[in-house]
């Protein structure tokens, strides 16, 4: 392929060529449009057919865009219709970088000229990264005449978004590029398609003497919340921002969570939940010296392997305790405890209850003789020797371990005399509630219209606690934009990481996205999440100066003002992100395997997260039953809850016995804890 061939890829949008691609007769159209009528300057690389799905097709469009190899157009046919099934403008809108109003009025007029129903179309045109993206309709004529439309202009459309040199590209003027493309003076939809071009990327590629500006986004990733300036009337109605799957949410997560830095830390307590940063050696060995396993007398085997049997003096005693301790001599028995040194010359050690006592001192207080009844006792019997439980040197912990509660890591560090380690710091961990409604909970008194007890501060506050992350309370934001962005800059000078609750939604009052975007220079990897509930959840990143003056990013996670929709994003995206940033893996909730014990009734679009009771059963498997109406706002279906059941999408139940996942937010119960379980199947 020569250096100046343009590489297509086509999107059929059509259920009914999803499941039979014989169907479609307009892919391969278009694909002779490209490579039969576009001057030898196409091909067409890629092709694919999808439903009628807004991520599916949201998946394919990114895919293409974004990839490092991406093609410079994409034409997608079908869906621009007023069909309910019609969904390509709205999964194509979101994801455009810059709108080409023009292509748009191109293709209208284009298939104007032939029928009036031209108009029952809803094509988009736009840019996303350096890749073209326009809509054509679904019949093969329409798709046709669109395309052809507008062919012969997409080239030069194709290097701007590709980052030509917009002067270098106009060199000659308007009629050179008219002559070069082989289009007319009056094709006005060229004209004004290079006025805006030019001047847009003119605008940003070129110095003209201004003090330069410091942005924190790339170019392309203007801002697409709403701008709380320009009043309700001009406000987005729907949310601009991509349905993502919980996957694709984690995935962004894992992706923009940077790990934290390394700290020392003392070897106590607090140490609990942190992960190591290196291998930790043995300074010194353990036992530090030959040391009896048990209660008894140390002796001294003879080297040509006579009887140990016999009537001995005790010489000495070796207690668990520092001192010094008489070299003990051929014909002598030592008494000794568990733990306690061996004299040196001392081989072995008899327990005592393979002695008799002899003799004693006149007061009956000491022995003096003892009888060994043992036969046949080994070089090194019930000894540990120097070593043999940890070696000098030897690697007793590695790097990416978890200090856990149980106390055996603990214990191994301290045995060895270690006082501090290298771990990653955990991430100190604000909570802040926005909105001019919230009022303390523990406000006394009734509630006036309008007030809100503010139950998911506390709430988030103790979950995270709980994880054993420090928490600072951050308050309440107001919902006017000034005092919003300065609680967030107050917070990201305290913590490491915001939790917000509430104005992330689509109302003039939701202000928590046009603040992250507009006025701290942050980045929305994610606003929108395809689950129940917490659809509207946000997920950002926000670049700050850390003590050194360095330019470093903070998470944000802002999620839904529901109580529920709040604590099961806390979960499901928050628990994560403070994982990856502390080492810990594997990160989130624990997954497990649970039988329904009644009906659950699915959705037939989002993915729920039902709260349950998940129980042992007597038969050591699980089960788990709904603690009841699931409404986002309802705080008592958290009650008692310890786990959130993965409810997949679809029409109908899930059958009482059917098996599915389940995530550990709590301990789980038994069956001799509740009847709960007797009573469901009875």
């Amino acid at each position: 392929m020569s250096s100046q061939t343009l590489k297509a890829a086509i999107l059929v949008v059509s259920t009914t060529a999803a499941k039979d691609a014989s169907t479609d007769a307009t892919g391969a159209i278009l694909k002779e449009v490209f490579e039969h009528e576009g001057g030898g300057k196409w091909e067409v690389t890629e092709t694919k057919i999808v439903g009628d799905v807004v991520l599916d097709i949201q998946r394919s469009i990114t895919a293409w865009a974004d990839a490092e190899n991406a093609v410079n157009v994409i034409a997608t046919t079908g869906g621009t219709g007023f069909a309910v099934s019609d969904t390509t403008p709205e999964a194509i809108r979101p994801l455009l970088h810059k709108e080409a109003p023009g292509l748009v009025h191109g293709m209208i007029a284009a298939s104007l000229a032939v029928t009036p129903f031209a108009l029952m179309s809803r094509p988009v045109a736009g840019v996303r990264n350096k890749t073209l993206i326009i809509t054509l309709p679904g019949s093969p004529k329409g798709a046709k005449e669109n395309l052809q439309s507008i062919l012969k202009i997409l080239p030069h459309a194709c290097q701007q978004a590709a980052g030509a040199d917009s002067r270098m590209l106009h060199a000659g003027g308007v009629k050179k590029l008219e002559k070069e493309a082989a289009v007319s003076a009056g094709f006005h939809s060229h004209s004004h398609g290079h006025s805006h071009g030019h001047s847009h990327n003119h605008g940003h590629g070129h110095n003209h003497g201004h003090a330069t500006l410091v942005r924190h986004t790339a170019h392309n990733e203007n801002p697409i919340s709403n701008d709380p300036t320009l009043g309700p009337t001009r406000r987005n109605r729907s949310s601009p921002y991509p349905m993502l799957a919980v996957e694709e949410a984690l995935k962004l997560i894992k992706e923009h969570t940077s790990l934290s830095r390394v700290v020392k830390a003392k070897v106590d307590a607090s140490l609990v939940g942190s992960v190591l940063a290196e291998d930790v050696t043995a300074t010194e060995a353990v036992p530090a010296y030959r040391a009896s396993i048990v209660d008894g007398y140390a002796i001294i085997v003879s080297e040509d392997g006579a009887s140990s049997r016999g009537t001995f003096p005790v010489a000495s005693i070796s207690h668990a305790s520092p001192g010094e301790i008489p070299e003990l001599k051929a014909g002598q028995i030592a008494r000794i405890t568990t733990g306690a040194p061996l004299p040196a010359c001392a081989t072995s050690v008899v327990m005592v209850e393979d002695t008799f006592l002899k003799t004693m001192t006149d007061d009956g207080q000491e022995e003096v003789e003892i009888e060994i009844l043992a036969e046949g006792v080994k070089d090194g019997e019930n000894v540990r020797e120097v070593g043999s439980d940890i070696k000098k040197g030897e690697v007793i912990l590695h790097k990416g371990e978890e200090i856990s509660a149980v106390g055996g890591e603990l214990g191994l560090l301290a045995s060895v005399g270690r006082a501090e380690v290298s771990v990653y710091k955990r991430p100190i961990v604000g909570v802040l509630s926005t909105g001019d409604e919230i009022v303390e909970h523990s406000m006394p008194g009734n509630l006036r219209l309008g007030e809100v007890r503010d139950c998911n501060r506390p709430t988030i506050m103790s979950a995270v606690q709980g994880w054993g992350f420090e928490v600072v309370d951050l308050g309440v934001a107001r919902d006017k934009p000034g005092d919003l962005e300065q609680s967030l800059r107050d917070a990201f000078r305290k913590v490491d990481v915001v939790i917000t609750s509430g104005g992330v939604s689509m109302g003039e009052l939701d202000l928590l996205k046009p603040t992250i975007e507009r006025a701290l220079g942050g980045t929305i990897h994610f606003g929108r999440v395809s689950m129940k509930p917490g659809k509207p959840t946000t997920f950002a990143t926000v670049p700050v100066k850390d003590s050194n003056g360095e330019r470093i990013s903070k998470v944000i996670f802002s999620l839904p003002g529901n109580p529920v929709s709040a604590i099961v994003t806390l979960h499901l995206f928050v628990l994560p992100s403070l994982h990856y940033a502390s080492g810990v893996e594997p990160a989130g909730l624990a997954k497990v395997t649970v039988k329904l014990t009644h009906e659950f009734r699915l959705d037939p679009q989002r993915l729920e997260y039902h709260r349950a009771i998940v129980t042992m059963g007597k038969d050591g498997l699980l089960y788990a039953s709904s603690t009841g109406w699931q409404r986002s706002s309802r705080v008592g279906s958290l009650k008692s809850a310890n786990a959130l059941l993965c409810l997949p999408t679809g029409k109908g139940a899930l059958e009482k016995g059917a098996t599915i996942e389940a995530l550990l937010m709590g301990r789980l119960s038994t069956l001799s804890s509740t009847n709960l379980l007797t009573q469901l199947f009875d």
